[in-house]
């Protein structure tokens, strides 16, 4: 049995999910949180580091505590918390796991798009409040609910996860759009994103977050939006202008917008956008749990076991450095 020594450094954030096979294939210290203060200690004498969400930076890297890091797996798809130029600088592999997530987000999209469409929390919350038995007619129609049937949905980054909401929005009748790669030519299924967005009933984004996009969608890119329009994001907080985003719902220029993330996570006291949401009836903001389904987390942790056996084996699989 290859006992190498191994770290997970968040294990809270897989939840209820059995981490029995890392403990029973490799000599593996468990740390629910880590906190920047203990990074470094518990890299050391470690061979592979598992984080989620642990950021690993070149000074981390640079450490004597990291000298004996040899892979790091990023138990998620996006590897923005890792300084890859360092990391490859110092030698250590970066693997991550690519689509383990992608029905459970696919299905909280939908979700989230549905939730915008007929306001089911807030009639849920009608009944709980008293608003409902109050009612002098036999039902409440305080918030505005609309078909999907019919509507046009833009889909931004066509990934596992873009093309499963695309497949599943069909079925309820939405004409799918596809947004063109910034800086290609549109292949003849895809439209430039700025056409994209003066077309699209729903706006629904799933790149990752790189330099290029960053505050993708911002007050120019949001002004182009149909009046009455949904954006729905469930991909990386930072694809949005979180400030712009805020001025065009209080506008109304916007129908309504959910998020599953945010540009800090968790947010701190007075984030505007937590702000907003209590204030705001046409914005919903979820706690970064469309990916948690337990079919998900389970499928994500047999994934990364893989990877490190894998690199064990010298056979690296999933490789981003």
């Amino acid at each position: 049995m290859n006992r190498q020594p191994i770290v997970i450094l968040d294990a809270a954030t897989f939840g209820d999910a059995p981490l029995a096979i890392f403990a029973e294939r490799w000599n593996c210290a468990i740390h629910q949180v880590t906190a920047p203060a203990d990074l470094r200690a518990r890299l050391k004498a470690r061979a592979v580091a598992i984080t989620n969400k642990v950021p690993i930076d070149r000074a981390v890297l640079a450490s004597p505590e990291a000298r004996d890091l040899k892979l790091i797996v990023v138990a998620a798809t996006g590897t923005d918390i890792i300084d890859r130029d360092a990391a490859k600088e110092f030698g250590v592999r970066v693997c991550n796991v690519p689509g383990y997530a992608a029905q459970s987000v696919a299905q909280f999209t939908i979700a989230l798009m549905l939730e915008l469409a007929t306001r089911v929390g807030k009639y849920a919350e009608s009944v709980r409040s008293g608003r409902w038995q109050q009612s002098p007619i036999f039902t409440v129609l305080d918030y505005p609910t609309i078909e999907l049937s019919g509507k046009k949905l833009g889909v931004v980054g066509y990934g596992n996860i873009g093309r499963i909401v695309a497949r599943i929005a069909r079925s309820l009748g939405l004409e799918i759009m596809i947004a063109a790669r910034a800086g290609a030519p549109p292949p003849p299924e895809r439209v430039p994103l700025e056409s994209l967005l003066a077309a699209a009933d729903i706006v629904t984004l799933h790149c990752p977050l790189t330099p290029e996009t960053k505050n993708l969608i911002d007050e120019r890119r949001l002004s182009l939006m149909k009046p009455g329009a949904f954006l729905i994001n469930t991909a990386r907080g930072a694809l949005v202008d979180e400030a712009a985003l805020i001025r065009a719902l209080r506008a109304r220029r916007l129908g309504g917008a959910a998020l599953d993330v945010i540009s800090s996570e968790p947010p701190p006291a007075g984030h505007p956008i937590i702000e907003a949401a209590r204030e705001l009836e046409n914005l919903v903001v979820t706690p970064h749990t469309a990916w948690s389904a337990r079919e998900s987390r389970e499928r994500l942790l047999d994934e990364v076991a893989g990877n490190i056996e894998a690199f064990f084996a010298g056979t690296p699989r999933n490789v981003v450095v």
